[in-house]
């Protein structure tokens, strides 16, 4: 299936250029070669995201320029999902330890966070996957360690990571006229997705307000 001169940019892409010349070649494999394709995407989205290696961003928006935009978003949602859930679940059998002894202040912080919104915490899940407040590795690392349930915290991703996904995705349909993964994201970018934050939060800002007229 690989032509020798291909060989060289079958690779995890490290920039836009990996991306641009690594989506070229997938495009043309595509055309006779598209689930080998596809089962390659969803493979290597899903490694990246289990162990936290950087990268996955160029995979969002390089499955903009392979995929039609609702294959590619639910795609990477799912591998999104997928990928945190087995860095979740290692986690579990072997992160602790690590994350007391590397992190303890961060751990001990985010804890007190999670233990306030213990009613609404697929609600939080989702409004962290959005926002850059903390880093998705440390999520997915301490998510375990600090007792979030397995079920929200997979649904908290497939949903939070949808909205930075899209524009991603949206990039990468025009994957040619960009020059660095900075430019899939402009202001009105960045204003969308504090929409999509802010509208997170609102059932559980409702909640609040209900339970305090009720009390």
């Amino acid at each position: 299936m690989c032509f020798r001169q291909d060989k060289a940019v079958f690779k995890l892409p490290k920039n836009i250029e990996d991306a641009k010349s690594l989506g070229e070649v997938l495009n043309r494999y595509k055309e006779k070669y598209l689930y080998q394709v596809f089962a390659g995407f969803f493979i290597t989205y899903i490694f990246l995201q289990s162990f936290a290696i950087p990268g996955s961003i160029f995979l969002s928006i390089l499955s903009g320029f392979l995929f039609s935009f609702p294959v590619a978003l639910f795609t990477v949602c799912t591998c999104s999902a997928l990928g945190a859930t087995c860095c979740y679940l290692l986690s579990l059998l072997a992160g602790k330890p690590l994350l007391m002894k590397y992190f303890p202040e961060r751990v001990s912080d985010w804890t007190k966070h999670v233990d306030k919104h213990r009613d609404s915490l697929l609600n939080y899940i989702i409004f962290l996957r959005i926002t850059p407040f903390l880093p998705n590795w440390f999520i997915n690392l301490a998510s375990p360690v600090i007792g979030v349930p397995l079920k929200q915290f997979f649904l908290g991703t497939f949903l939070g990571v949808a909205p930075p996904s899209f524009v991603a995705i949206q990039a990468g349909t025009t994957l040619h006229q960009l020059s660095s993964s900075g430019d899939a994201f402009s202001w009105t970018s960045v204003i969308l997705l504090g929409i999509f934050a802010l509208l997170s939060l609102i059932p559980v800002i409702f909640k609040g307000r209900l339970s305090r007229k009720f009390d």
